[in-house]
């Protein structure tokens, strides 16, 4: 499967964005899908995840409250809304899709990866 990222952009802070992934071959329907964000200098870390079948949803403890990760099995496309973004979250965000049974948090356990997509947010 071939993800595609987009949404991204210049935002103040407390400001919204949606970031959107688009699934291209593959089911879809059958793939956890997370996010992902990397800043620079630093390693890139879990941001949310949703999983296929009764979509649960696990957040890093950073967005919690904040971000809302959805999908739409139809349009073959997760979301991830970010409301009340603050200067830390400015980062390259990546969507990732996993066909395991369980919710997975680390970057390597997952084998489809989107090209990023740029949030930055100004204080």
């Amino acid at each position: 499967v071939q993800l595609q990222a987009s949404g991204g952009g210049l935002v103040q802070a407390g400001g919204s964005l949606r970031l959107s992934c688009a699934a291209f071959g593959g089911t879809f329907s059958r793939y956890n899908m997370a996010w992902f964000r990397q800043s620079p200098g630093k390693e890139r870390e879990f941001v949310a995840v949703i999983l296929w079948g009764d979509d649960s949803t696990y957040y890093a403890d950073s967005v919690k409250g904040r971000f809302t990760i959805s999908r739409d099995n139809a349009k073959k496309t997760v979301y991830l809304q970010m409301n009340d973004l603050k200067p830390e979250d400015t980062a390259l965000y990546y969507c990732a899709g996993d066909s395991s049974w369980s919710p997975h948090f680390r970057g390597i356990e997952y084998g489809y990866w989107g090209q990023g997509t740029l949030v930055t947010v100004s204080s």
